[in-house]
């Protein structure tokens, strides 16, 4: 998975989320004409031309007054400058260049990153003609397209891609050690979690939220155990990234996920899975890294006869569809089923560099669809002949069929679920494709 960062850059309301929508094919930032709306994501991965890469929406900003705007709007354009591999540098055509604008420009003038110059809202000849004055700008690339619609976005796309390194796409080598990343939102325990760990105050640990500003590798070589561990900063809601620290750590915890193996999501017991964990647990299993949820400070918790299997039912009810995740609860000032916590984690980092054979693939899933043949399509039945396991770091897996087009998402669930019950996949996302026969 690519460790390639693409940020967005911009004063308000030029629109920058809705191209951070369009860049990653769904809707995940929220839209308004008003300035400063608040999103509740700001990173996600695109994928364009066989490349993906991270994005970041730096916009959104609750303000009462244009020198606070102007204060955030340096502060985290110097951050994107710095942590970024390319800068989208958006302007609004039906605005023309601002005062603001060309204090941005001047900014990204010196930075060494590429910038790319998109002119937003040019969805006719007349604003066509009217955004050549952001040639006066001085930058190299220059684009022009409507991101509501589409239009031009194709063209910045290819070329983003085109300089992004192939090393950067390649996978990891398999004689590395294995990589374990401590994922969640701020003050749910990663830093004590390392230390419990480590057996030592190897990180800074504080009460207040946001106390590790950067991510932390630790080599762990005990008890026959050796591996890394990644302390990375909290990742939290945008409304809440008040700090240009905070900002700095949102993307460095994007990148130290693309650096893990396997990735431990601590949750707070006493607040439950919120829509930002599930926002956190999504990414990284979108960047196909096994997962271990843990419910850290179940010792705080009230408990009944059956509170750990009710508490498990719900969560694995909100993580669907991919469930089959180890849940442990820990508590972590008392050591407490933190050491299987690790054994989960290398369990899950075994699972993920399973090799199936292809002939024993093929006697059990083709068992499996011949119990439970795909639907019929435009009176033609779907006809899986062969499967096999694709040369890649994360399991996937090519069907071959008649129809590759037409298999539907159940099914697909069906092809899943049949590989996880007949092979060990726990923890670890599976990624399925269809091939023309």
């Amino acid at each position: 998975m690519s460790g390639f960062t693409v940020a967005i850059v911009g004063r308000p309301n030029v629109g920058k989320s809705t191209l951070f929508n369009r860049l990653l094919e769904q809707r995940k930032a929220i839209v308004d004409d008003v300035s400063g709306v608040t999103r509740d994501r700001q990173y996600g991965i695109a994928d364009w031309n066989g490349k993906t890469f991270n994005v970041i929406d730096t916009g959104g900003f609750v303000a009462n007054s244009e020198d606070i705007f102007e204060r955030e709007i340096r502060k985290q354009v110097k951050i994107a400058m710095e942590e970024a591999n390319v800068l989208l540098f958006m302007c609004d055509v039906t605005t023309g260049i601002t005062d603001l604008d060309a204090e941005v420009a001047d900014m990204l003038r010196r930075s060494s990153k590429p910038v790319f110059l998109v002119i937003n809202k040019v969805d006719n000849g007349e604003r066509l003609l009217e955004a050549t004055e952001f040639y006066s700008m001085g930058f190299e690339k220059i684009f022009f397209l409507s991101s509501i619609t589409g239009s031009g976005t194709g063209e910045l796309l290819d070329e983003v891609a085109a300089i992004i390194p192939e090393e950067l796409q390649a996978e990891p080598k398999d004689g590395d050690l294995p990589k374990i990343a401590i994922i969640g939102q701020p003050n749910v325990g990663k830093s004590s979690l390392l230390n419990a760990l480590v057996g030592e105050e190897r990180n800074i640990v504080s009460d207040i939220p946001g106390t590790t500003r950067d991510t932390i590798h630790t080599h762990y070589k005990l008890f026959q155990k050796d591996f890394v561990l990644i302390d990375t900063a909290g990742v939290r809601r945008k409304n809440k990234v008040h700090e240009d620290l905070e900002f700095y750590s949102v993307i460095r915890a994007i990148k130290a996920m693309d650096d893990a193996d396997v990735c431990l999501l601590l949750l707070d017991a006493t607040k439950g899975i919120t829509a930002q964990d599930l926002a956190i647990f999504s990414l990284a299993v979108k960047k196909g890294k096994g997962m271990v949820v843990l419910v850290n400070k179940w010792d705080l918790i009230e408990k009944e006869t059956n509170t750990a299997r009710d508490y498990e039912a719900e969560l694995k009810k909100r993580l669907a569809p991919f469930s089959d995740v180890p849940i442990i609860f820990t508590s972590v000032p008392e050591k407490q089923r933190i050491f299987k916590a690790i054994e989960e984690a290398l369990k899950v980092y075994d699972n993920r560099q399973r090799k199936i054979p292809t002939s024993k693939l093929n006697d059990i899933m083709l068992k499996a669809i011949e119990s439970y043949h795909p639907p019929v399509v435009r009176g033609t039945p779907i006809r899986i002949k062969y499967v096999t396991q694709l040369p890649t770091h994360t399991p996937a897996f090519a069907f071959f069929c008649n129809l590759p087009d037409d298999v539907k998402p159940p099914y697909r669930n069906y092809l899943e679920n049949q590989l996880r019950s007949n092979f060990d996949f726990q923890g670890v996302p599976l990624r399925i494709f269809f091939r023309k026969k």
